[in-house]
């Protein structure tokens, strides 16, 4: 098996895509490690470089004096082929060595539509796709993330998955497969134990006539029959990088990143995020400055972006920005805020930021209608938003990004023609303020994306949208944009039509995403290589279909892929809002009182911690 050369690099798009060797980056001695990881991720290196998971993950595997993380990315096609033509394995960046040699392969899964790259991934490592294929001396192939919720589209493709919170039982798991290394089936029969763990080789699914699932089942007794999702319970200790690597080509959030707190309290009906991160823990704002400082010295970098499902939330946030910016203004270090809420948005906090550096605002409506904001349960009104822009106007800013989602449960043309309508007094609002208040160059970029049903959400039982529907509506809020200050974007439909086939999917995909991937699919999420006819024709071919995942209503008796699967949140708890959906009525957060949707039982602990819900620091 042959090396990467100069000569291939001189002749591929992005090298640094491919040589690794950048600053904070681990280089270890192999002959003194027992366990060698590779950490891939399904997409390339400017995507994989910028998801916060692999930072975690790579830090923690990488402290252990036992174990050594190399970090593998999608190749891009043109360097893909020559590795093909050259005869070079997949490799991981640090070593060069080809991960085929290694002890495991782990995959993230943030989207469906990536699927193909991981299949693709492992052929060039020169393994075969399917876990039945693979012998005792072939890698582990174990997959994580969010769409590892619903793991069974690749059952006959990783050996193993982790649901849940890796920190904690990625060390667990290192730990046992020291006892059993070179016993890969003995490994799977044990580690099938620690919590958060499934191993789809242990368990067998049988379906009735109609499609449905009759039953699923572990194959032996002492294989749990339901997985608990694994969570870290005091999140503020939890380990986290010091340092991160520093790319020597741009990725697309080429910063620090600085996690405040996971889970949510807000209960949007649409959001997997939401429901399966619960319950809320934060860090302390002391914790957070100390980590920024520490990253800051040794990466170089001069933004901080402050991350979390709902940043607004962190309960001691106007704390936290002002004494970063005190520490740091003078350093020129900027601080950045993710897509904001409208009812909790303070042009005073946002002053404090622009301090450094101007950035631009982004809210997410999410829907045009107050009718469909309480249906998903959004929790905000016209009024929030118009207060926001209103402010954010007089203040200087000129540009504002909408966000919208179309598609949704229980929506009407009214409620989307209504999108255009919000969109527009968001103009009008920007002409009320004064000449001499507001900026030039107004402009309204307002986005709408399509509504895919997820596992563990409250509309995992609804329909999708049909396609020809789709373009129905956007044909409509086309029409009913005038505004030459507002410029409109929107999502295609067959790529969101396959990602809800694969999120509400069951075993039997398998064999679709097989032949879509023999048949030449890969970077499905990228606009230029989607080839939907290859998917139509292995779908056809599969004698599966597509429609039967992604635009049936379930019913609330039917066994569902993921059932078996514990996430804390009770089934009871999703079908209730669910119903309260279809009345267009709202819950409120969380944070004003106990909805009794589980968490805080299933879990063993607090819903969350008494500091966050008095918000005291």
């Amino acid at each position: 098996m042959n090396r990467i050369s100069d000569d291939i690099l001189f002749k591929v798009e992005k090298p640094a895509r491919y040589i690794g060797g950048e600053m904070n980056s681990y280089v270890k001695n192999k002959d003194e490690v027992d366990i060698r990881y590779a950490f891939c991720f399904p997409d390339v290196y400017e995507v994989g470089m910028s998801y916060l998971g692999m930072k975690i993950l790579y830090y923690i595997l990488n402290e252990r004096k036992d174990t050594y993380c190399e970090r593998v990315f999608a190749p891009w096609p043109d360097m893909e082929e020559l590795m093909r033509k050259n005869n070079i394995s997949l490799y991981g960046l640090e070593s060069k060595d080809p991960i085929k040699n290694f002890d495991f392969i782990g995959f993230t899964l943030q989207y469906e539509m990536s699927y193909t790259n991981i299949l693709n991934m492992l052929n060039l490592a020169g393994l075969s796709i399917r876990a039945s294929d693979r012998g005792e001396e072939d890698p582990i192939i174990m997959c994580g993330g969010p769409c590892a919720y619903n793991p069974e589209p690749l059952f006959d493709i990783a050996d193993m998955f982790a649901l849940g919170e890796s920190e904690e039982q990625m060390n667990e798991i290192m730990d046992l497969y020291k006892e059993y290394k070179g016993r890969k089936k003995e490994f799977l029969r044990a580690v099938c134990h620690i919590e958060g763990i499934y191993v789809p080789s242990l368990y067998d699914v049988n379906y009735n006539e109609d499609g449905t699932i009759r039953e699923f089942k572990p194959l032996y007794d002492d294989v749990p029959p339901r997985i608990t999702k694994r969570i870290i319970k005091n999140f503020n200790d939890v380990e986290y990088p010091d340092k991160i690597i520093v790319p020597y080509t741009d990725i697309v959030h080429d910063r620090i990143t600085l996690e405040t707190f996971r889970g949510c309290t807000r209960g949007c009906r649409f959001c997997q995020a939401g429901m399966i991160y619960r319950p809320v823990r934060e860090k302390k704002t002391s914790k957070l400055l100390e980590t920024a400082d520490k990253l800051i010295k040794s990466t170089g970098y001069s933004e901080v972006s402050l991350t979390s499902l709902s940043i607004c939330d962190y309960s001691d946030l106007k704390n936290l920005v002002v004494n970063f910016i005190n520490g740091h203004e003078k350093d020129k270090v900027g601080l950045s805020l993710p897509s904001l809420r409208i009812d909790s948005f303070s042009v005073g906090l946002i002053n404090e930021i622009q301090k450094v550096r101007k950035t631009g605002l982004t809210f997410a409506p999410e829907a045009g209608s107050q009718r469909m904001r309480d249906v998903i349960n959004k929790g905000v009104t016209e009024k929030n938003l118009m207060d926001s822009v209103s402010s954010a106007f007089e203040s200087g800013w000129s540009t504002i990004k909408l966000y919208f989602m179309i598609g949704l449960p229980y929506e009407t043309m009214e409620d989307i023609k209504e999108i255009a309508h919000l969109s527009q007094k968001v103009v009008d609002e920007y002409f009320k303020v004064p000449k001499d208040k507001r900026k030039k160059g107004l402009k309204v970029t307002v986005s709408t994306s399509i509504f895919v049903p997820k596992p563990f959400t409250p509309f995992q039982w609804t329909a999708q949208i049909k396609m020809e529907d789709v373009k129905e509506e956007i044909r409509e809020l086309r029409s009913s944009i005038n505004s030459r200050h507002i410029v409109y974007n929107w999502h295609e439909s067959p790529l969101s039509y396959l990602e809800a086939v694969f999120a509400r999917g069951d075993r039997r995909l398998c064999e679709v995403l097989i032949k879509a991937y023999e048949k030449g699919a890969k970077f499905d999420s990228w606009s230029e290589y989607f080839n939907f006819d290859l998917w139509e024709e292995a779908f056809k071919e599969c004698n599966v279909d597509g429609d039967f995942y992604a635009y049936r209503n379930r019913n609330y008796e039917e066994i569902l892929p993921w059932d078996f699967i514990d996430i804390g949140v009770n089934k009871k708890f999703l079908i209730e809002e669910n119903e309260k959906a279809k009345r267009a009525e709202v819950t409120p957060d969380c944070r004003l009182g106990c909805k009794n949707c589980g968490v805080n039982i299933n879990l063993g602990g607090e819903c969350f911690e008494s500091s966050v819900l008095n918000k005291v620091q």
